[in-house]
């Protein structure tokens, strides 16, 4: 019997009052540097970030004190690993400094690096481990770092669905750009640790999950099993006795490497989740009752891979809670929420930050070692709904809307940062009601029974 996922309805703002877990609330902008063919992306271009020095002091009005903020490689060397501009992060990190905001560097973020490399270079973990030295050198401050942001999630765009450079579209070279990312990560934050000791790996990662119906239930386990694979590398768990050790193999990935993650280990001193409405999926092999952009396959089975909340089914759980569950029993490592964003309406956005909140307060107070929640995208985000293929403008808001010619405009979630960051809570009338997430017109099709 196929029904509706039964979950309450959003509580009023009374539920998200203060709590003892005190789970800190970060920032984050969106600063991808994407290669698409010959182009780069440059999200802080886009935004109009990368101009306007004043968004930090907007930002850092709101209360917050720790911000995900880009170091990344494309952006200082991005002709000559020895040529390296610093003109520019000298001065707004030199300004987080004064407003006493620490900063969590990104290196890499949803890249492949500058042209003079690339996910499948076999010299790409070096080039990176040589790039973080620098960093560290040139801001021995900073300790919290992210090498490379989302490296699965990463590795499957560019190397296994081909949106992103280097456009590749098979197995082999997505474990390949994979492993890459995670040994360039361990040999960074090694060599980071020379100069800053005490630096931590703060490593985010998209660890949705994947369900399906009876007939494409292989399917869905794959997807799940490859899902913890970048975790796994970096945690010293991918040797010889691991499932994909000898796909890793298969694929061309160096033993040398491979023993060398698994024997020195760099385990996240944090692991963030970065979750989204979209990042749980369903697989269902009737394609007819879908759209066909949804439409997709394995070689052998050709299905509809769409938005599990969309779903309706006794056996779909979305949502942070779920997630994040699963990778503190995994890992038993600190975990955050390192991006919060709904590219919906202010009351759904409101919404969502609450249910996140909520969720990870819930998690916490079960024992969880939950460090923090991050609002993402502050000053907004630009075509991210085609994944920066299309150059369309479409912007969406976060913190601040940024478009119209007006400058910087706080929205309702400015204001709830604002009370979250100072009380642990915020009362609007929009939480009394549920988000559209909760809501039973969300379904392709109706539930029944």
């Amino acid at each position: 019997m196929i029904s509706t996922v039964a979950r309450t309805p959003c509580p009023g703002p009374e539920a998200v009052a203060a709590s003892p877990s005190n789970i800190e609330i970060w920032g984050g902008l969106e600063c991808t540097i994407a290669r698409v063919g010959d182009s780069f992306r440059d999200q802080l271009a886009d935004t109009g970030h990368s101009e306007r020095p004043q968004d930090l002091d907007a930002i850092a009005e709101l209360g917050l004190r720790t911000l995900r903020y880009p170091v990344l490689w494309e952006q200082v060397a991005p002709h000559n690993p020895g040529c390296c501009n610093w003109a520019w992060h000298d001065a707004r990190l030199g300004h987080l400094a004064r407003l006493g905001i620490t900063p969590i560097a990104g290196l890499v973020h949803h890249g492949s690096g500058p042209r003079y490399t690339n996910l499948l270079d076999p010299d790409f973990p070096q080039l990176l481990a040589n790039y973080a030295e620098a960093v560290a050198r040139r801001y021995p401050g900073i300790d919290m770092f992210t090498p490379v942001n989302e490296p699965l999630t990463t590795a499957r765009f560019s190397c296994l669905y081909g949106h992103w450079y280097p456009h590749r579209k098979d197995v082999g070279a997505f474990l390949r750009a994979l492993v890459n990312e995670c040994y360039g990560t361990a040999l960074a934050m090694r060599a980071i640790r020379r100069i800053t000791p005490q630096a931590r790996l703060i490593q985010t990662e998209d660890l949705g999950k994947t369900y399906s119906t009876p007939l494409l239930r292989a399917q869905a386990q794959y997807n799940n099993d490859r899902r913890w694979l970048g975790l796994d590398l970096l945690c010293g768990r991918v040797d010889m006795h691991h499932p994909w050790f000898g796909c890793f193999v298969d694929a061309g990935v160096p033993r040398v490497v491979l023993d060398d993650l698994a024997k020195e280990p760099c385990p996240p001193d944090v692991i963030g989740l970065n979750y989204y409405l979209t990042t749980d999926r369903f697989l269902d092999q009737r394609r007819n009752r879908y759209p066909p952009a949804l439409w997709g396959g394995n070689g052998r089975q050709a299905y509809a891979d769409v938005e599990a909340v969309r779903v309706a089914r006794r056996d779909i759980h979305i949502g942070v809670l779920p997630r994040l569950r699963e990778v503190w029993k995994r890992y038993r490592r600190p975990v955050a929420v390192t991006e919060v964003h709904n590219g919906c309406s202010r009351e759904e956005q409101l919404r969502w930050l609450f249910d996140v909140y909520r969720d990870a307060v819930e998690l916490r107070d079960e024992g969880a070692e939950v460090r923090a929640v991050t609002i993402w995208a502050l000053i907004g985000l630009v075509d991210w709904n085609s994944l920066l293929m299309r150059r369309n403008g479409h912007y969406e808001s976060g913190a601040f809307h940024v478009r119209g010619g007006n400058g910087l405009r706080p929205t309702a979630i400015a204001k709830a940062i604002a009370s979250l960051v100072s009380s642990g809570s915020y009362d609007h009338p929009v939480l009394d009601g549920p988000g559209w997430w909760h809501r039973d017109t969300r379904f392709f099709h109706k539930p029944r029974g």
